[in-house]
C-alpha cells in the first residue's frame, strides 16, 4: 500500500511540474511563458533601415563592399542597379518616401523579360484569371472561385503598374499574396507580360506605327 501511495504521489508531482512548465493550452496570460528552449524567438540583430552605431553612416542596411560578391544580385532598373533590401520603387511599387504608386514598370521591357513574364503568368495567374487574363480560368470553370477579376477590364488597364505590383505582392480580397513565393523581378515580368496581353486584346490599328498601319489596316 505504501508503494502505491508513493507511486500516486510521484504521478501527481510530475503532473504539477508539467502543468507548471507547459502552462494551460488555450489560456491567455499576461505573464511571460517559461521557455526551456527559446528556439531563437529573440536574438540580437540589426533590422534593415534601423539606426545603429556600428556603421559610420548610422544605418543598418549597407551596400556590399567593393570587390565582394553580394548575397543577392541587384536588379537592373532604368535608374541603375538596385539591391533587394533597398527602399526603392522597384521593391515596393511606390515612389520613395510616399504612398503613391509608380506609373510604369521600372525594369527594361525586353523579349527576355516578356518570355519570363509569360511563364510566370501561366503558372501563377492563368489558373484563376485565364490564359487571356479575362477571368475565365479553370478555377472559375470548376466553380472553385466563381468571382475572378477580369484583367482586361478598363479599371485594371488604366491602373498604375505599381498598384498591380502591390496587389501581386500582398494579395487582395480572395487572392493570396504572391510576394513570399515570387521574386521581385518575376512580379515585374508578369506585369510586363500582362500589359502586352492587354494590348493584344484591346489594341487597335491606330496603335501601330504609321508605316505599319497601312499594311495591317487593310
Amino acid at each position: 500500500m505504501r508503494y502505491f501511495l508513493y507511486f500516486v504521489l510521484i504521478i501527481l508531482v510530475g503532473a504539477a511540474a508539467g502543468v507548471g512548465i507547459a502552462g494551460f493550452q488555450g489560456r491567455l496570460s499576461r505573464k511571460p511563458p517559461i521557455e526551456v528552449f527559446p528556439d531563437m524567438d529573440r536574438q540580437l540583430k540589426l533590422r534593415p533601415a534601423q539606426p545603429n552605431k556600428f556603421f559610420p553612416n548610422g544605418v543598418s542596411s549597407q551596400l556590399p563592399p567593393t570587390n565582394t560578391i553580394a548575397r543577392s544580385e541587384p536588379l537592373q532598373t532604368a535608374n541603375g542597379p538596385v539591391y533587394p533590401f533597398a527602399d526603392a520603387p522597384v521593391n515596393t511599387g511606390l515612389n520613395t518616401g510616399t504612398t503613391n504608386f509608380i506609373e510604369t514598370n521600372p525594369l527594361p521591357v525586353t523579349g527576355k523579360l516578356l518570355a519570363s513574364g509569360r511563364e510566370r503568368f501561366d503558372i501563377y495567374c492563368a489558373p484563376c484569371h485565364g490564359a487571356l487574363g479575362d477571368g475565365n480560368g479553370i478555377t472559375k470553370k470548376l466553380g472553385v472561385m466563381p468571382t475572378v477579376a477580369n484583367l482586361q477590364d478598363k479599371r485594371i488597364v488604366e491602373m498604375a503598374d505599381g498598384e498591380i505590383f502591390n496587389t501581386i505582392t500582398h494579395g487582395k480580397s480572395t487572392m493570396g499574396a504572391y510576394g513570399p513565393i515570387m521574386p521581385v523581378a518575376d512580379r515585374w515580368a508578369v506585369i510586363a507580360y500582362l500589359r502586352a496581353l492587354q494590348l493584344s486584346e484591346l489594341g487597335s490599328v491606330a496603335d501601330l506605327p504609321p508605316d505599319q498601319q497601312a499594311v495591317f489596316g487593310r
